[in-house]
């Protein structure tokens, strides 16, 4: 269904969240006709961070608002669901968009696939009522869904609507671009040549997909590299355990700067124990790249002021080519924590695939490679 009509039918006006592919033409929707406004439309850190933005908004105003995201993010929702918004506690409704990745009897991507399987149960559990929107959904069946849902919400309960694969269309096309000029897999490129034989650690979405691309194009191996198929923003602390055993060895963090704002608080801890070893690279295009390209925060943030905050005893902004290259060379033969923050444009390759390994099979053949370092 039209996505115009799926949010009229429910009635908000308040929209906060974690853009996701399967809500991509709401997310398109919410961008072309608020961009990004404090009065009704912010995209939030993370989804905890959302629902806890909403409840502010019901809390000043009265009006139910609309938290969406991937249903990776319930993960991040359990805690303010559970302990800030559930009847037993301040009981303030909102209702979930969640767009349904990993759906049984879908294919879908190996970090998708349980969260897939259990997405309604985790739902049920956590007390909130859903409603399924399918291609063959229409706006009278979500006037009904909305006013089967209207006693929950009146008592203070959450509900959700969990969208399905094209289940929701939008006509326009909202192109997503900034100023930069490097393009990320040229970014990734030089960080292989510089890095050698040290152990990578990437984050989810296309950087990784890149690395192992490039990996195969340069008739590579791919046993030094771990890529964070899921997990989005835990990249550096996965990194960061691997350096703290392997004192000897360089350990580099290929993170995203969507990634690295949902859970900040990690590069407090690398911070505060600054291990000389590790290298944190984080690829900043301002954008929900993997997703569709909506923006994130980072383009207006100081992440290089931010990171010395955080006690990383060197860190830089580079935009060029032969900044990087700079950059990379004295963070490998420096014995301090390196942060490098690279600009990048939005975009990748149209063909761009995905890792033909399963992830245990990089698990098994990256933990192999570690017990060589």
């Amino acid at each position: 269904m039209q996505v115009e009509s799926f949010v009229n039918t429910i009635g908000a006006d308040f929209f906060t969240g974690v853009p996701d592919s399967q809500l991509r033409a709401l997310c398109d929707y919410l961008m072309d006709k608020y961009g990004i406004d404090p009065k009704h439309h912010i995209i939030a850190a993370n989804e905890g961070n959302s629902a806890a933005l909403a409840a502010g908004h019901y809390l000043a105003t009265g009006h139910c608002p609309i938290v969406y995201m991937q249903n990776s993010g319930e993960g991040n929702i359990v805690n303010p669901v559970a302990s800030l918004l559930n009847q037993k506690v301040y009981a303030i409704p909102m209702i979930f968009i969640i767009g349904w990745r990993g759906e049984p009897g879908v294919h879908d991507e190996p970090q998708h696939i349980f969260q897939g399987e259990i997405t309604l149960k985790l739902l049920e559990d956590i007390g909130i009522e859903y409603y399924i929107v399918g291609v063959d959904t229409t706006e009278k069946d979500i006037f009904a869904a909305m006013e089967g849902f209207r006693s929950s919400l009146q008592a203070g309960k959450s509900v959700a609507f969990v969208i399905q694969k094209n289940a929701l269309c939008y006509d326009k096309k909202i192109t997503y671009q900034n100023e930069n000029s490097l393009r990320r897999e040229e970014i990734i490129q030089h960080i292989i040549s510089i890095s050698g034989n040290d152990p990578i650690v990437s984050t989810t979405g296309k950087a990784s997909r890149e690395l192992f691309e490039l990996r195969v194009a340069n008739k590579q191996g791919h046993e030094r590299d771990f890529l964070t198929v899921g997990s989005m923003g835990h990249s550096s602390s996965i990194a960061l355990g691997i350096a703290l055993s392997k004192e000897k060895t360089k350990v580099w963090c290929v993170d995203g700067d969507g990634a690295v704002l949902m859970h900040m608080g990690a590069m407090a801890v690398i911070g505060t124990i600054a291990p000389q070893n590790f290298i944190h690279i984080v690829i900043n295009n301002g954008a929900h790249e993997t997703v569709g390209g909506m923006p994130t925060v980072a383009k207006k943030i100081d992440l290089v002021s931010i990171a010395k905050a955080c006690g990383y005893s060197s860190a830089i902004s580079v935009n060029t080519i032969q900044q990087l290259d700079v950059a990379l060379h004295r963070a490998k033969s420096s014995h301090e924590l390196s942060f490098i923050e690279v600009k990048s444009a939005i975009g990748s390759r149209a063909n761009l695939g995905r890792p033909t390994t399963s992830a245990v099979e990089n698990k098994i053949s990256f933990m192999e490679y570690l017990r060589t370092l």
